[in-house]
């Protein structure tokens, strides 16, 4: 680990919360660089190449919040992710719902499941990393009206963490 990366992992190990593009940019790092070195209870990291099979997952979650981040806005939206199907060179989500387009999902090389405070309060996401370490998109579990995460979506999500897919919620293991 250069000098670098250690001094943002101290920073880090003291105080995992805000946003993690700013910090990529005030260490000159990429988002990847910075979600690598978050202490490793509130990481797990992912081969792109599960891209399809977790997105299949959070289409069965319900309302989640999938959010964009540039340096020119951050965007949301609120609701649930239709079922997407893989086809001339996207993986494009289809269903009729408020949420549709095009990813190009073989640009996916790191899927990080991030769960840390933010603002004071416990958060649980999926970020899409692309090949340059920038996120794609990302994607967080729901809140409930008292801002405590959904306990079924975090399930799932944790499901996901331990390698297994939300059809065995981690109560085994995927493949049995």
């Amino acid at each position: 680990m250069n000098a670098l990366h250690l001094s943002l992992a101290e920073r880090l190990a003291a105080d995992a919360d805000g946003i993690l593009e700013q910090l990529a940019s005030e260490y000159n790092a990429s988002l990847l660089d910075v979600v690598t070195v978050l202490p490793e209870a509130m990481r797990t990291l992912l081969p792109g190449e599960r891209f399809s099979e977790v997105m299949a997952d959070i289409s069965g979650w319900g309302d989640v919040t999938l959010l964009t981040h540039s340096a020119d806005a951050i965007l949301e939206f609120h609701g649930r992710v239709p079922v997407g199907r893989s086809a001339h060179g996207f993986f494009n989500l289809r269903g009729g719902g408020a949420l549709s387009g095009h990813i190009r999902a073989d640009r996916c090389r790191t899927i990080a499941l991030v769960e840390r405070p933010f603002m004071g309060l416990a958060t649980a996401s999926l970020i899409f990393f692309n090949p340059d370490g920038e996120a794609m998109y990302k994607v967080f579990v729901r809140r409930n009206k008292d801002k405590s995460l959904d306990a079924e979506q975090l399930v799932r999500f944790r499901a996901l963490a331990a390698g297994c897919c939300g059809a065995c919620k981690g109560e085994g293991s995927c493949g049995d």
